[in-house]
C-alpha cells in the first residue's frame, strides 16, 4: 500500500478525480436534460395532436353550415323562380288585363268629373294620370297597402264610381260640364 500514498498525492490524480467528478455530474445533467426535453416533446405532440383535432371538427363544422347554407340557397332560388313564374301566369290570365284597363278608365272618368271643362285633353291628361298612378301602385307600397287593406276583393277598383250618370239619377254637381 505504500506505492498507492504517492498515486493519490500526485497532482495528476487529483487534477483526473476532479476532472472525472465535473464530467459525472454534467452526465447526470445531461441525462436530466435528455428527459426532461423528451417530457417537452411528448407535450408538444399532444398539444399539436389536440390542436389538429380541434381544427378538423372546426373545418367539419364549418363545411356542414356552408353546405346547409348554399342547400338553403338553392331552396330559396328555386322557390323564387316559381314565384316569379306564377306571377307572370296570373298577370297573363285573360281578364287581367282588362280588369287593370278598367281600373285606369274609372279613375280617369273620376278626374274627368272634377276637370269638365275640356273633355278631350282633360281626358287624355286624367287616363294619363291614372295609367301612371296603376302602375307605381302595383309595383310599390301602395300595391301592399291596397291588397292588406282591402282584403280579397284587391283585384277590382277600391271604390266604386259610375261610369256614366244619366239624368234624374245624376247627383246635383255645380262642376259638371254642359253636353
Amino acid at each position: 500500500m505504500d506505492w498507492v500514498w504517492p498515486i493519490i498525492q500526485s497532482p495528476f490524480t487529483w487534477g483526473l478525480a476532479l476532472g472525472l467528478l465535473v464530467a459525472g455530474f454534467v452526465l447526470k445533467n445531461a441525462f436530466t436534460a435528455r428527459g426532461h426535453f423528451r417530457r417537452e416533446i411528448a407535450r408538444w405532440k399532444a398539444e399539436t395532436a389536440e390542436l389538429q383535432r380541434h381544427i378538423n371538427t372546426h373545418l367539419k363544422i364549418t363545411a356542414s353550415g356552408s353546405e346547409r347554407l348554399e342547400n338553403e340557397l338553392a331552396a330559396l332560388k328555386e322557390q323564387n323562380e316559381t314565384l316569379r313564374v306564377n306571377f307572370a301566369a296570373l298577370q297573363g290570365k285573360p281578364g287581367r288585363a282588362e280588369a287593370r284597363q278598367l281600373q285606369i278608365h274609372e279613375a280617369a272618368v273620376a278626374r274627368m268629373r272634377e276637370q269638365a271643362p275640356g273633355f278631350a285633353p282633360a281626358w287624355e291628361k286624367a287616363l294619363r294620370e291614372a295609367n301612371a298612378e296603376q302602375d307605381s301602385a302595383e309595383s310599390g307600397l301602395s300595391r301592399l297597402v291596397r291588397k292588406v287593406f282591402s282584403g280579397p276583393a284587391a283585384s277590382g277598383p277600391a271604390e266604386s264610381t259610375p261610369l256614366i250618370s244619366l239624368g234624374e239619377n245624376a247627383p246635383p254637381s255645380g262642376d259638371r260640364a254642359n253636353p
